[in-house]
């Protein structure tokens, strides 16, 4: 979203919160299927610094929502039954808050 002032462009940016970068990371597990998602392409698909991906991928595998496999010393994710059941709810939410208006 773009706003003009004084012949000045002004940028303003949403900010994802904690639910939507967890959404974003289980979303990309989840599209990579069985064989998993490396990290790198979870960085890139999420959208997320090393550090921070770490961070979420830490919560996200202690709450059983994602499982880390080591495979060649490389670290390698695959979201659970849980993660998916989690992430059906979580859009089924937006979407009865959309509804209603609410933009999360």
């Amino acid at each position: 979203m773009q706003n003009q002032l004084c012949g000045c462009i002004i940028v303003t940016t949403k900010y994802r919160n904690n639910q939507q970068i967890a959404s974003s990371i289980l979303i990309a597990t989840q599209e990579a299927g069985l064989d998993g998602i490396h990290v790198t392409s979870l960085m890139q698909k999420s959208n997320l610094s090393h550090t921070r991906l770490g961070e979420f991928i830490d919560k996200l595998t202690s709450s059983g929502l994602v499982n880390t496999i080591e495979y060649d010393g490389k670290n390698t994710f695959v979201i659970t039954e849980k993660g998916r059941m989690y992430l059906q709810e979580y859009q089924k939410f937006l979407q009865i808050a959309q509804t209603f208006g609410l933009d999360l």
